[in-house]
């Protein structure tokens, strides 16, 4: 048999991917694929995708639009799957190239025509998903649930439903449905394809479809929103979702991402992500989200311009669920610790920051503002949005000293004491006497920190959506309104232009 000899080129591009910071598994396997492929193909050269990313500089991902993915948040683009993503180009050292859609089978195109590297869309890994495409390691695993609108008749399992379900076309839960009919040969459903998931929830809430299927994270963070959605029961329980890819046998990018995702893993920056965009949704309360709903409508318009005058540096919208947390908005609000006011502040806070009557909306709102940017100055500079804002937020709850305690028992157990997530778990220990007595500041109420912190990241996130859904009614509103003036009876645009020339 003629021998084969394999030419290895220590070029660029190589030299990039050793460089790339995975450890030494990733070079040698990188390696040894190259060696592989060589021995594979002796007389033409080919180019494998992690080659091609790095000579074109970036790295193109297909992305669904969606809050549990990518959306443009108050700084700009965000996201779970944005995130990670960002991550992955810049431990490659590339430019993460963003290839958005609100419909799926528009990004599989693209897959399919190699536009995209891959897809991160919170994508459920189903059977006829991975017969057409390549998967990479699962990272998340969801619930899926069928749910109906609070007040209508409960579905407690498949064979209650009497109406046809709704789900988006060629979705998981279109796959799921379709499975299940072999057993449930009465069951009926409609695939829609001019909406999202989201959407699908809305007519759900409206009363205008009885039923839909809908991953577990996306109900958690729309029930913020839509009160109204209840779970009837689980239809599939811990389904993998992960990244895809397109089906060939290159291996490059694939053994990138097995590396990456370990790596996330194992330092624990896949959790703190997690706990970024889902931690404060776990819980759920039906009676203080319609509250708190019906208090953005008919009470918030009282003190909005307030926060908005005196939110600083900061978003008005965080002001405004800080105050919400601490008072309801109720300016008359009194505590039997003795806070008083729209921001709930102690009378020595109050006189540190020029407040001279707590119970004067104006005042309290100025001073829990100046207070809570104090608060946030005194956090090291080296800990990052958005950690550095929950430490100032339980600071302003339990003070920054019990804070300190936490952190410094954190860093004890061989924790981050620069992340949320790290602290979060540490500081109810702080009701404990073992623990407590050999910390500075002695006993606090860490657990109610902790709730505190997490119900006022709900509120923000609860009054962002509000605010925006807000601001474009009024857009759509002033358009009508321009629309109706220039087109009404009687004005210069509305006459026509006579062709008889006088």
């Amino acid at each position: 048999m003629k021998k084969l000899t394999v030419k290895l080129k220590f070029d660029i591009t190589v030299a990039r991917v050793v460089n790339i910071r995975f450890g030494m598994q990733l070079k040698v396997l990188f390696w040894l694929a190259i060696c592989l492929l060589g021995a594979c193909t002796p007389v033409a050269e080919q180019t494998s995708q992690l080659d091609t990313i790095y000579q074109r500089d970036s790295l193109r991902v297909g992305l669904l639009h969606g809050p549990t993915s990518y959306f443009i948040g108050v700084d700009g683009p965000a996201g779970f799957e944005y995130e990670l993503a960002q991550t992955l180009a810049q431990r490659l050292d590339v430019e993460l190239q963003l290839f958005p859609s609100y419909h799926l089978d528009e990004l599989l195109q693209k897959l399919d025509t190699g536009q995209v590297d891959f897809i991160a869309g919170g994508l459920t890994l189903t059977s006829q998903r991975l017969s057409r495409y390549r998967a990479a390691p699962a990272y998340r695993w969801i619930n899926e649930l069928l749910v109906f609108r609070q007040g209508d008749e409960w579905p407690r399992s498949l064979d209650d439903i009497t109406e046809p379900i709704v789900v988006i076309q060629d979705s998981s839960h279109a796959q799921t449905l379709d499975r299940l009919s072999i057993d449930h040969p009465n069951l009926r459903w409609q695939e829609q394809k001019d909406l999202d998931a989201d959407d699908v929830l809305q007519l759900v809430v409206n009363g205008d479809i009885p039923y839909t299927l809908t991953d577990s994270n996306q109900l958690a963070i729309n029930r913020r929103f839509y009160p109204n959605l209840s779970i009837g029961f689980t239809v599939s329980e811990n389904l993998p979702v992960a990244w895809l890819l397109a089906a060939n046998n290159d291996d490059s990018l694939l053994t990138v991402l097995i590396e990456f995702f370990g790596n996330i893993y194992q330092s624990g920056e896949l959790i703190t992500l997690e706990d970024r965009y889902f931690g404060h949704v776990s819980q759920f309360d039906y009676v203080d989200t319609l509250q708190y709903i019906d208090a953005i409508n008919h009470t918030l318009p009282d003190y909005k311009d307030l926060f908005i005058q005196y939110a600083g540096e900061l978003d008005w919208r965080l002001l405004a669920a800080l105050a919400y947390q601490e008072s309801h908005w109720d300016p008359k609000a009194r505590s039997p610790t003795g806070v008083r006011g729209l921001m709930m502040l102690t009378l020595p806070t109050a006189k540190q920051m020029g407040v001279s009557s707590r119970l004067e909306p104006e005042q309290s709102i100025r001073g829990g503002s100046r207070y809570l940017h104090r608060l946030v100055s005194r956090i090291p500079e080296r800990i990052a949005m958005p950690d550095r804002l929950w430490f100032a937020l339980a600071s302003y709850n339990i003070g920054w000293g019990h804070v300190e305690d936490a952190r410094i028992l954190t860093q004890r157990q061989g924790a981050d004491p620069d992340t949320w997530l790290e602290v979060k778990q540490r500081l109810p220990l702080l009701r404990q006497k073992a623990v407590y007595q050999h910390t500075r500041f002695g006993y606090a109420r860490g657990d109610e920190a902790v709730t505190y912190v997490e119900n006022i990241r709900r509120y923000y996130d609860t009054l962002i959506w509000t605010d925006e859904k807000q601001q474009a009614e009024q857009r759509l509103e002033q358009q009508r309104l321009k629309l109706t003036e220039q087109f009404s009876p009687g004005t210069a645009a509305a006459a026509p232009k006579s062709d008889i020339k006088q």
